[in-house]
Formats: C-alpha cells, sequence, structure tokens
C-alpha cells in the first residue's frame, strides 16, 4: 500500500482474486490508460504508473505473498494493516516500557526489512513514499540491484506474428550521477542525522510489536548533508528517460511476457541494474485476423467466381504473392487452406485460411434481369 494506497483496490480487485482475474484486470487498464492511447492526458499517464507499479507486486505469486502477509501483520501501518494507525515508539536508543528496548509497550522489536520484494528493492521501496520521499529509502551502504521495471508494450500485429526488434523508451528511477546517491552537494559535509541518531530508520508501534521504518528526514541513509544535491534536490535519485531496443520473438500473442536482464533500473551504490519485464499487447490487423498459429486472409469473390471457380492472388504474411485456386461452387463460409504459409514458432507453423465472401450485383438493368431469370429457369430456381 505505497502512497497510502492498497494494491488491490488500485487494480479494482479483491485481495482474495486469482492470479488469472489480476492479470486480466492488469491487461485491461494498461490498455485504458497507456500514454500512448492518452497523449494529452498527463493524468493517463500517472494512473498507468500507478497500476504498473501495484501489478507489479500483486501480479506475481511470490511478491504477492510477502505482501498479504505484510497486510496481515499490519506492516503498512494505518492504511488497512491490523496495526491501525501506527503511532511513533520510542526515538532509538531511547529505552520502551517494559524494558523493550527501542520498542512498543510489552515488547517484541519486529522489523519487517526481511521482506524483500524482489524488483521493488525491500521493504524501504515500498514506504519511502509515505514520509514524502521520492526515492528509495535505504538504511543499508552496500550495493543494491536497479529497480525491475514492468511495463506494456503495444506491436503491430505482422511485426508479433513474424518477430522484429523495436524500439521502445523506458522511465526509470535511478541513482544520481551527481551525488551517486548521497543526496549532498559536491563539497557538502555529512552528519548523523539528529532524528535516527544514524540508524537510518525510526521505530513506530502499537500493541506488542514495533515497526522499524525508513527515517524521513535522511530517507534512510543515516546522514544528512550540509546543502543537498542540486541535481536530484536531495533525493539521492533521479527519474530519467533511456532507450531500450527490445525483440518480438515470432509468434508473439497477447500476454507473452519477455524479461531483459540489466535492462531496468540503474544499481544503487554500485550494485547491478534490474531486469526489464515486457508484457506484449498485439494491435488488431486490419486484414488479416489470428487463429492460433492459423492466419485468416479474406478475400472477395463475384458471383462468376464463386460458381464457376477462379484464380486469385493472396498476400502472406510476409508479402509475398500465392495463387490460390478457388473450387467452382464454392459456399459461404467455407475456408480453403494455405499449409505452411501461416505463423512459426519454434518448430511449429500455422497455415493461412482464405476465406472468401461472395459479393452479389446490388443493380441490374432489364436486359441483365432477363437473363437472370433465365438462368433461373434453368437452374429450377425459384424467385
Amino acid at each position: 500500500m505505497a502512497n497510502g494506497k492498497d494494491y488491490y483496490a488500485v487494480l479494482g480487485v479483491s485481495p482474495t482474486a486469482t492470479q488469472d482475474e489480476v492479470k486480466k484486470q492488469y491487461r485491461r487498464l494498461a490498455k485504458q490508460y497507456h500514454p500512448d492511447a492518452n497523449k494529452n492526458d498527463p493524468k493517463a499517464s500517472e494512473r498507468f504508473k500507478e497500476i504498473s507499479e501495484a501489478y507489479g507486486v500483486v501480479g506475481d505469486a511470490e511478491k504477492r505473498k510477502q505482501y498479504d502477509e505484510m497486510r496481515r501483520l499490519g506492516a503498512l501501518g494505518g492504511f488497512g494493516g491490523g496495526f491501525g494507525g501506527a503511532r511513533p515508539g520510542p526515538r532509538p536508543g531511547a529505552g520502551a516500557p517494559g524494558g523493550a528496548p527501542g520498542g512498543a509497550p510489552g515488547g517484541a522489536q519486529f522489523d519487517f526489512s526481511q521482506f524483500d520484494i524482489g524488483g521493488l528493492g525491500g521493504f524501504g521501496d515500498i514506504f519511502s513514499s509515505i514520509f514524502g520521499g521520492q526515492q528509495r529509502a535505504n538504511a543499508r551502504k552496500g550495493p543494491e540491484q536497479g529497480q525491475t521495471v514492468e511495463l506494456s508494450v503495444d506491436v503491430p500485429f505482422r511485426v508479433a506474428a513474424l518477430g522484429d526488434k523495436i524500439n521502445i523508451e523506458l522511465e526509470v528511477t535511478e541513482e544520481c550521477v551527481t551525488c551517486h546517491g548521497s543526496g549532498a552537494a559536491p563539497g557538502a559535509t555529512l552528519k548523523t542525522c539528529p532524528e535516527c541518531g544514524g540508524r537510518g530508520t525510526i521505530s513506530f508501534g502499537q500493541g506488542g510489536f514495533a515497526v522499524n521504518r525508513p527515517c524521513p528526514m535522511c530517507l534512510g541513509r543515516g546522514q544528512v548533508p550540509s546543502e543537498p544535491c542540486p541535481t536530484c534536490r536531495g533525493a539521492g535519485e533521479v527519474r530519467t528517460k533511456k532507450p531500450v531496443r527490445i525483440t518480438v520473438p515470432p509468434g508473439t500473442d497477447t500476454g507473452t511476457r519477455v524479461r531483459l536482464k540489466g535492462q531496468g533500473g540503474r544499481g544503487a551504490h554500485g550494485g547491478p541494474p534490474g531486469d526489464l519485464v515486457i508484457t506484449f499487447n498485439v494491435e488488431p490487423d486490419h486484414f488479416y485476423k489470428r487463429e492460433g498459429l492459423d492466419v485468416i486472409a479474406p478475400v472477395k469473390l463475384n458471383m462468376a467466381q464463386a460458381t464457376l471457380g477462379s484464380k486469385v492472388a493472396i498476400k502472406a504474411l510476409d508479402g509475398t504473392k500465392i495463387q490460390v485456386r478457388i473450387p467452382a461452387g464454392i459456399q459461404p463460409g467455407k475456408r480453403i487452406r494455405v499449409p505452411g504459409k501461416g505463423i512459426a514458432k519454434g518448430d511449429k507453423r500455422g497455415d493461412l485460411l482464405v476465406a472468401p465472401t461472395i459479393t452479389l450485383p446490388q443493380h441490374l438493368d432489364e436486359e441483365q434481369q432477363g437473363l437472370m431469370k433465365q438462368l433461373a429457369e434453368k437452374l429450377g430456381l425459384k424467385y
């Protein structure tokens, strides 16, 4: 429930929804609020980011399990967890009632930093924004892996069918290159944070538990600069866009996911970059339709072609022209199969299905009507 929002509520699903239900709802919302489809609506872009963030947690079974556990234990503070409105506990180093150091009355110090939610970078990442920080609140000083970014990408029908490379622009949060994540301006001095005493966390407690959360003053670093970095304004990281060239595998269908190692957010403190997870959404084609690996191509026939038979030229997916023989007397709904001219995926390949539609003349002059009546009489047709 980052930023005080319930991820289930963001997606509009019940906490008991199945993974398939969550995925289906995410696809619907991602398509509705995708920035490319709402170029003049900045709110849609923010909504899309919010949806992607929520799906990055509850759309992954393992991350969702950890997230649900935090909800159950109340680690999400006053946003629906078991603690209700969490109140600040004693300052670091101060004794708690009942002799529990730095904890809540009666006792148990409960540190939720163990809940590492994969690409989100751990507990601190989820809740840093609750305290006004726009970057990862982190008490650790060692190398950290970068953010795992999930993105929905629209691809044209033929690109998805045949496979190709496409360019996208990815917006990620990265460590500030000016201060290298310290939040300090060049030449500024660092001093121990007076709020947390250098620990990087503060304790909030209620009942018999205390929860450690990133310090809102130092944003989990344990130190505060005499002058904040002018580039990131003390946050330690910035939002930036980077171009990424991705490969669309042949036979890609809507919902196909690929993981690109090291193409996500840049790591902090010398850590490795995160991954980029792409979910493809295949756009419809104005001509072709798809059934599995088979491709359906419509062709219009006039009455004579359908009755007497004919040869028509059909363009395959790869652009080559194929001569297809239309048998005499073909009936509406009948399809003509051209083997091996469909979509290839691995060692399998579909067929091209030619789907004729028969067009009839709408206006006949007197002579044509007479000829048509003669033909109907000879064929024994009523009119």
